[in-house]
Protein backbone atom coordinates (compact mmCIF):
# COMPACT_ATOMS: atom_id res chain seq x y z
CA UNK A 1 0.00 0.00 0.00
CA UNK A 2 2.65 2.65 1.24
CA UNK A 3 6.25 2.27 -0.47
CA UNK A 4 8.66 2.40 2.28
CA UNK A 5 10.49 4.71 0.05
CA UNK A 6 8.00 7.85 0.59
CA UNK A 7 8.86 7.98 4.48
CA UNK A 8 12.26 7.66 4.05
CA UNK A 9 14.20 11.29 5.14
CA UNK A 10 17.87 10.27 3.99
CA UNK A 11 17.24 11.70 0.19
CA UNK A 12 15.74 14.71 1.89
CA UNK A 13 18.22 15.76 3.65
CA UNK A 14 20.87 14.58 1.16
CA UNK A 15 19.22 17.06 -1.18
CA UNK A 16 19.26 20.08 1.88
CA UNK A 17 23.03 19.31 2.20
CA UNK A 18 24.11 19.15 -1.62
CA UNK A 19 22.50 22.35 -1.85
CA UNK A 20 23.84 24.27 1.48
CA UNK A 21 27.42 23.35 0.37
CA UNK A 22 27.03 25.29 -2.88
CA UNK A 23 28.61 28.71 -2.17
CA UNK A 24 25.77 30.95 -1.98
CA UNK A 25 26.28 34.62 -0.14
CA UNK A 26 22.21 34.12 1.31
CA UNK A 27 22.81 30.50 2.46
CA UNK A 28 23.82 31.65 6.12
CA UNK A 29 21.07 34.30 6.59
CA UNK A 30 18.66 32.15 4.85
CA UNK A 31 19.50 29.45 8.28
CA UNK A 32 19.28 32.05 10.47
CA UNK A 33 16.26 33.32 9.37
CA UNK A 34 14.12 29.94 9.19
CA UNK A 35 16.08 29.18 12.77
CA UNK A 36 14.58 31.97 13.88
CA UNK A 37 10.82 31.17 14.87
CA UNK A 38 11.44 27.95 16.60
CA UNK A 39 14.51 30.05 18.57
CA UNK A 40 12.04 32.28 19.92
CA UNK A 41 9.57 29.59 20.86
CA UNK A 42 12.04 27.78 22.59
CA UNK A 43 13.30 30.94 24.16
CA UNK A 44 9.50 31.91 24.86
CA UNK A 45 9.29 28.45 26.79
CA UNK A 46 12.22 28.56 28.51
CA UNK A 47 11.11 32.26 30.58
CA UNK A 48 7.85 30.72 31.51
CA UNK A 49 7.44 30.45 35.03
CA UNK A 50 6.21 27.31 37.15
CA UNK A 51 4.81 28.39 40.69
CA UNK A 52 4.97 25.43 42.49
CA UNK A 53 2.06 24.39 45.00
CA UNK A 54 2.25 25.93 48.09
CA UNK A 55 3.29 23.54 51.43
CA UNK A 56 0.66 22.21 53.34
CA UNK A 57 0.56 24.35 56.39
CA UNK A 58 1.06 22.70 60.01
CA UNK A 59 -2.41 22.59 61.74
CA UNK A 60 -1.91 23.26 65.29
CA UNK A 61 -5.21 22.71 67.40
CA UNK A 62 -6.84 24.74 70.22
CA UNK A 63 -6.79 22.75 73.12
CA UNK A 64 -8.62 24.50 75.96
CA UNK A 65 -9.37 20.98 77.99
CA UNK A 66 -6.60 19.48 79.47
CA UNK A 67 -6.37 16.13 78.26
CA UNK A 68 -6.66 14.34 81.92
CA UNK A 69 -10.17 16.19 82.51
CA UNK A 70 -13.07 13.69 83.32
CA UNK A 71 -16.40 13.95 81.86
CA UNK A 72 -17.78 14.82 84.61
CA UNK A 73 -15.80 18.15 84.94
CA UNK A 74 -16.56 18.40 81.22
CA UNK A 75 -20.17 18.45 81.97
CA UNK A 76 -20.02 20.91 85.04
CA UNK A 77 -18.42 23.09 82.68
CA UNK A 78 -20.79 22.69 80.02
CA UNK A 79 -23.61 23.29 82.79
CA UNK A 80 -21.99 26.90 84.13
CA UNK A 81 -21.70 27.65 80.59
CA UNK A 82 -25.45 27.19 79.24
CA UNK A 83 -26.16 28.92 82.74
CA UNK A 84 -24.28 32.25 81.67
CA UNK A 85 -25.82 31.86 78.29
CA UNK A 86 -29.17 31.51 79.96
CA UNK A 87 -28.48 34.23 82.21
CA UNK A 88 -27.55 36.59 78.72
CA UNK A 89 -30.77 35.38 77.50
CA UNK A 90 -32.88 37.01 79.72
CA UNK A 91 -31.20 40.32 80.15
CA UNK A 92 -31.55 40.17 76.40
CA UNK A 93 -35.48 39.66 76.42
CA UNK A 94 -35.80 41.82 79.44
CA UNK A 95 -34.00 44.98 77.48
CA UNK A 96 -36.20 44.03 74.61
CA UNK A 97 -39.44 43.98 77.20
CA UNK A 98 -37.98 47.78 78.67
CA UNK A 99 -37.51 49.23 74.56
CA UNK A 100 -40.94 48.23 73.91
CA UNK A 101 -42.57 49.45 76.94
CA UNK A 102 -40.61 52.76 76.30
CA UNK A 103 -42.28 52.71 72.58
CA UNK A 104 -45.42 52.41 74.12
CA UNK A 105 -45.55 54.84 76.16
CA UNK A 106 -44.07 57.66 73.28
CA UNK A 107 -46.86 56.09 70.83
CA UNK A 108 -49.99 56.49 73.54
CA UNK A 109 -48.14 60.11 74.38
CA UNK A 110 -48.05 60.62 70.66
CA UNK A 111 -51.31 59.73 69.84
CA UNK A 112 -50.63 56.31 68.40
CA UNK A 113 -53.12 53.32 68.69
CA UNK A 114 -50.52 50.94 70.05
CA UNK A 115 -52.42 48.50 70.97
CA UNK A 116 -53.53 47.63 67.18
CA UNK A 117 -50.31 48.14 65.92
CA UNK A 118 -49.23 45.57 68.59
CA UNK A 119 -51.90 43.21 67.03
CA UNK A 120 -51.05 43.73 63.31
CA UNK A 121 -47.43 42.99 63.97
CA UNK A 122 -48.97 39.77 66.01
CA UNK A 123 -51.05 38.60 63.13
CA UNK A 124 -47.90 39.34 60.63
CA UNK A 125 -45.97 37.07 63.01
CA UNK A 126 -48.07 34.29 63.17
CA UNK A 127 -48.72 34.33 59.33
CA UNK A 128 -44.74 34.97 58.53
CA UNK A 129 -44.74 31.69 61.39
CA UNK A 130 -47.57 29.55 59.25
CA UNK A 131 -46.03 29.95 55.66
CA UNK A 132 -42.62 29.01 56.99
CA UNK A 133 -43.42 25.90 58.60
CA UNK A 134 -46.21 24.99 56.19
CA UNK A 135 -43.57 24.15 53.23
CA UNK A 136 -41.34 22.11 56.10
CA UNK A 137 -44.39 20.14 56.76
CA UNK A 138 -45.13 19.98 53.07
CA UNK A 139 -41.49 18.39 52.48
CA UNK A 140 -41.55 15.90 55.17
CA UNK A 141 -42.85 12.69 54.50
CA UNK A 142 -45.88 11.09 56.31
CA UNK A 143 -44.61 8.51 58.52
CA UNK A 144 -47.33 5.61 59.29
Amino acid sequence: MFSRSRFNPKPGVLDFWNEFRKPNPYRWPIMLASMLPIGLIILWASGERVFASPERPEITYITTFSADQTDEEIIARNEEFQAEKDELAARRAEVLARKKEVYRTLGRATGIDVDAMEEDIATREAQEQAAASSPAQAAEPNEQ
